[in-house]
């Protein structure tokens, strides 16, 4: 097991947490032939949250009902395809030590739920009356999603570009 040490001025210090036994064990347990099913799922949700965004955004610029519509399919899916994202996700964090051992995993844990129950409202609210439901809660509801998604993503993208968190190999 390799130790992390940080230098400081006077002292060499060794990070507690990399003493953990696992924590190097970061590769994948959830995939199909080497590929991590949560990494192929989370594009989905991303790209219809936007999607559910930009379709808000239309519909109130053109009063196309199509718009509406849209949002409605466009927010279901996101929520739909997240549950999956999200199954894969907490099998990743329950199997793997690496990623269980870092806080920073479950930031992102946490911040993805918040994303998911406001995806699920967000489809929810729209249900009976996807119309009506565009201004100006359905709107702000997918506005808070975009922004949501975003600081999911980020966290995410620290821990498979920063940390190799669910890579082939760790490295």
């Amino acid at each position: 097991m390799a130790q992390t040490q940080i230098q400081t001025r006077d002292e060499t210090t060794i990070d507690p947490i990399a003493q953990h036994p696992g924590f190097e064990e970061t590769e994948s347990k959830v995939a199909v032939a080497g590929h991590p099913i949560h990494a192929m799922t989370v594009a989905f949700p991303i790209a219809l949250t936007f999607c559910n965004f930009g379709a808000d955004a239309l519909y109130w610029w053109t009063g196309d009902v199509f718009w509406a519509r849209a949002a409605v399919w466009a927010a279901g899916m996101a929520f739909l395809i997240g549950l999956a994202a999200a199954a894969s996700g907490t099998l990743e964090l329950l199997l793997v030590p690496g990623i269980r051992a870092r806080a920073s995993s479950w930031t992102h844990a946490i911040i993805a739920i918040v994303l998911l129950s406001a995806l699920g409202t967000n489809w929810g609210y729209r249900l009976h009356g996807y119309e009506a439901a565009v201004l100006p809660y359905g709107i702000l509801l997918s506005g808070f999603c975009v922004i949501m998604v975003g600081a999911t993503g980020w966290h995410g993208g620290k821990l498979v570009f920063d940390y190799r968190l669910g890579t082939s190999n760790g490295s």
